[in-house]
C-alpha cells in the first residue's frame, strides 16, 4: 500500500517513541534500535539498516540532530539538515520510527526506550557501545553488524571535493 502521508508521521519525539514502544510490546512485538548521522544516504546505510531491521519486529533509528553532528563531525557537517535526513530515513520501508537526539551519544534515548535489541555497525566491542550495558541489564541483547566496505559519507564528500 502506498501511503506517502504516513512518512512524516514516523518521525517521533522521545516521548512519542516511548509510548509507541509500549504499544508494540503490548502486542508482543520486539523492538530494535540503531543510530547514526545518515547525512548522505548510501548503499552502506541501506545495508546496515536492513541488517538491523532483521533483528526485531520494529526498527527505531536514533538520528543525531544537527547540533551533535557539528560537534562530532565538524562545522561543515551535516550536509543535509536534520529535517531532511529524518524525512529520508522515515521514507525507508525497513524503518518504523525516527527519533532525533541532540547529545553526542544516544545513551539517554536508549535508556528511555530500552529496546530488545541494540544494533551497531562496525568494529566496535560491546563495551564501547553506548547503552549496551543498560540494554543487556534489562534482558535485551546487542548485535554488532559488519559494515559494507567502500561506502562512507566522508568518502563521498572527499570525492565531490576532488572533482
Amino acid at each position: 500500500m502506498k501511503r506517502p502521508d504516513l512518512i512524516p508521521k514516523k518521525i517521533l519525539t522521545r516521548e512519542e517513541a516511548v509510548q509507541r514502544v509500549a504499544q508494540w510490546r503490548l502486542h508482543g512485538k520486539t523492538v530494535a534500535f540503531t543510530n547514526g548521522v545518515f547525512d548522505i544516504l548510501h548503499q552502506g546505510h541501506i545495508f546496515s539498516l536492513s541488517q538491523a531491521a532483521k533483528e526485531a519486529d520494529y526498527l527505531i533509528v536514533g538520528l543525531n540532530a544537527d547540533i551533535s553532528v557539528k560537534r562530532l563531525k565538524g562545522e561543515n557537517r551535516p550536509v543535509n539538515n536534520q529535517e531532511s535526513r529524518g524525512l529520508v530515513l522515515s521514507s525507508l520501508i525497513m524503518v518504523d520510527a525516527v527519533v532525533l537526539f541532540e547529545e553526542d551519544t544516544p545513551l539517554d534515548l536508549i535508556t528511555s526506550l530500552l529496546p530488545d535489541v541494540l544494533v551497531k555497525g562496525g568494529d566496535y566491542t560491546v563495551e564501547q557501545i553506548a547503552g549496551a550495558k543498560e540494554v543487556i541489564a534489562s534482558g535485551g541483547r546487542v548485535v554488532i553488524n559488519p559494515i559494507l566496505e567502500g561506502f562512507s559519507t566522508t568518502g563521498i564528500i572527499a570525492q565531490l571535493k576532488s572533482n
